[in-house]
């Protein structure tokens, strides 16, 4: 159903649950404040961080207090400018991480880069979480030109994303992938290896001096990755939270890398960055965008999309 003047579409939560609690609502539209802009949403970004929150998962038992949006990244062209903005204008086509809510008609963006003409509203739509993401860890991990480093976990999102960024600063990546996506990893420039038994023994191979960091984006092989470490201090995980009682860090609290957007649209510009869209999804089935991302083996982005 089309919105109201006033009003728009919006994927909400009243309580948390699993994704049958999304629905379709009617509400008002936000809008930009200082330093901030609203775009009219292209394509919003489905993360396995978005069924987190909405089952509550990171509440600490509380109820929900209000209906929520679901989503935090979205794809767009602004219609409005808030106080302090500068180069960013109405018309612009641009990407980032929404403040209030992804998946609507309208998002107020908190922190955007302009969408390059090459790159469509859909593949923007996916850029930000896994890119800051991506970048986060491989600062947290200190690489540097030179390094060597495993990410676990390369074909998805975020792996990908670790994979061209590592890439473009010099680093040498080893990438674990199911088979199918050996090609995939090859392509964005790591050598693919398997998650199966052995795993220490084929990076030791691969990598003759040993590996400088560990980018754990698969939350698996606990055992094998300290082992290929060496130092648990060397490995950074976002997918592991149990691996923080084992001296490993878990990303996640520290300083947002929200400058690497810039660099993600310069690199999208050049042909240098991309991230596969395994699946779209129209607001009104957000249900099964969200049911699709928490099972971690989508093969890519989950994108909504706004008509």
């Amino acid at each position: 159903m089309p919105s109201r003047e006033g009003d728009m579409l919006a994927v909400r939560y009243h309580r948390y649950g699993g994704a049958e609690e999304l629905r379709l609502d009617d509400v008002p539209e936000p809008h930009a404040g200082p330093g901030e802009v609203r775009i009219r949403v292209a394509a919003a970004g489905v993360n396995p961080i978005d069924y987190k929150l909405r089952e509550g998962m990171m509440a600490g038992g509380a109820s929900l207090e209000s209906p929520t949006i679901t989503g935090l990244e979205a794809a767009g062209v602004v219609d409005e400018v808030g106080d302090g903005v500068t180069g960013t204008a109405v018309g612009d086509a641009v990407f980032g991480f929404t403040a209030g809510g992804a998946a609507a008609e309208y998002a107020v963006l908190s922190h955007w880069a302009h969408q390059p003409d090459n790159v469509s509203a859909v593949a923007a739509g996916g850029f930000s979480l896994v890119s800051e993401t991506a970048a986060r860890v491989l600062r947290e991990l200190d690489v540097k030109a030179g390094d060597v480093i495993l990410v676990h976990g390369a074909s998805g999102g975020v792996g990908q994303a670790a994979l061209q960024l590592a890439r473009e600063a010099g680093v040498t990546v080893i990438g674990t992938a199911g088979e199918a996506n050996h090609d995939l990893v090859r392509s964005l420039g790591a050598t693919p290896t398997t998650y199966s038994d052995g795993l220490p023994a084929r990076v030791a191979e691969l990598a003759a001096d040993g590996v400088t960091g560990v980018f754990d984006a698969a939350g698996t092989s606990l055992d094998e990755l300290l082992e290929i470490a060496g130092d648990p201090a060397r490995i950074v995980t976002i997918a592991n939270f149990a691996a923080a009682g084992r001296g490993v860090r878990v990303s996640g609290g520290g300083a947002r890398a929200y400058d690497v957007l810039d660099e993600v649209a310069d690199l999208a510009s050049r042909g240098l960055f991309a991230i596969t869209v395994a699946d779209t999804f129209p607001l009104a089935d957000a249900a099964s965008a969200h049911t699709l991302a928490a099972t971690g083996h989508a093969g890519g982005k989950v994108v909504l999309t706004v008509d």
